[in-house]
């Protein structure tokens, strides 16, 4: 005989392959705010989704959600940022944020967004991606520490925290500066 939590958990396994990544429609913006409010139990995250989706750096097709029994388990968001070095400057993406809802984490579901994330990143052709964030996290999918690349970031956050990946073979191989935008930066320097 089978327990009920034995039955709830092969429920919850087989329903994560039920989950679907796929870009965020209008439908989704109340389902991203709470997901984020969730994840980081405060409303600046949800602000900040916000603020990008409003601003030249967004990108619709790289703000991604898991969704799974018709509603929103997780999101994901990408938009531009800049690599500056000498005279050039190179169009990249920044990774921020990515949630989940507390009561589906460590499911795979974080995982399963930034996989689609970076897929859809190369399918897109930008060369690079950067990501303020855990570094042992992240480095399962290759990311690495910027600062041992020669880069350096306008975020005032710890040269660790700062990772990169590289889509395009030596994007990031010269050094150079990479550039948030003025709202993303502004998240960083607003008490929290």
């Amino acid at each position: 005989m089978t327990s009920i939590w034995a039955k709830r958990w092969n429920q919850g396994e087989k329903n994560m392959t039920e989950i679907t990544i796929r870009p965020e429609s209008f439908e989704d913006l109340r389902g991203i705010d709470i997901v984020n409010i969730a994840a980081f139990e405060e409303e600046d995250e949800a602000r900040l989704v916000t603020a990008i989706r409003h601003s030249p750096a967004y990108i619709p097709q790289l703000s991604l959600v898991a969704e799974g029994h018709n509603r929103i388990l997780g999101h994901l968001m990408m938009f531009k940022a800049l690599l500056e070095r000498e005279e050039e400057k190179i169009d990249i993406l920044a990774l921020a944020p990515m949630s989940v809802l507390p009561s589906h984490s460590h499911r795979g579901i974080g995982s399963r967004l930034v996989m689609s994330a970076l897929q859809q990143a190369r399918e897109q052709a930008f060369p690079g991606i950067v990501v303020a964030g855990y570094p042992d996290y992240y480095a399962r999918f290759g990311f690495e520490p910027a600062f041992q690349k020669g880069l350096e970031c306008n975020l005032p956050v710890e040269k660790e925290a700062i990772l990169v990946l590289e889509l395009a073979e030596g994007t990031f191989d010269r050094g150079g500066k990479i550039v948030y935008p003025a709202l993303f930066r502004q998240f960083y320097q607003t008490p929290h």
